[in-house]
C-alpha cells in the first residue's frame, strides 16, 4: 500500500472514548500476537481486573507496532525528558495497606 494514500477511518463512539489499562498480557502463536489490555483495580476487592481491549495482529504488524511505539517514546523523551520505568507492583502492593 502506498505510504501517501489517505485512509478514512470511522471510530465508533465506544472506541473513541478510550479505555484505561494499567496492565497487559501478551501471548503469541506462530501466526499471531494477542495483546490483552487490563484495568486492575487497586481498591477492594484488590487484584480484580477487567479486560478493556484485546488486539490480535500478525507478527509482521506486531513488529511495526513495536517500531512505532519505540519511535514515539523517543520523540516524547526528546520533548519532555527521560521516563523512568515503573516497577512492577508486587501482590502485597495491591489494595489498601495499614
Amino acid at each position: 500500500m502506498p505510504s501517501n494514500q489517505n485512509i478514512n477511518v470511522k471510530i465508533p463512539d465506544d472506541v473513541l472514548k478510550g479505555s484505561y489499562a494499567n496492565n497487559m498480557l501478551v501471548s503469541h502463536s506462530k501466526e499471531e500476537f494477542i495483546i490483552d489490555f487490563i484495568n486492575v483495580s487497586m481498591f477492594p476487592p484488590p487484584g480484580q481486573g477487567i479486560a478493556t481491549a484485546k488486539i490480535i495482529t500478525s507478527p509482521g504488524h506486531m513488529k511495526r507496532i513495536v517500531s512505532a511505539l519505540t519511535e514515539n517514546l523517543k520523540k516524547y523523551e526528546d520533548q519532555f525528558g527521560k521516563i523512568e520505568q515503573a516497577q512492577a507492583p508486587g501482590s502485597s502492593e495491591m489494595g489498601f495497606r495499614t
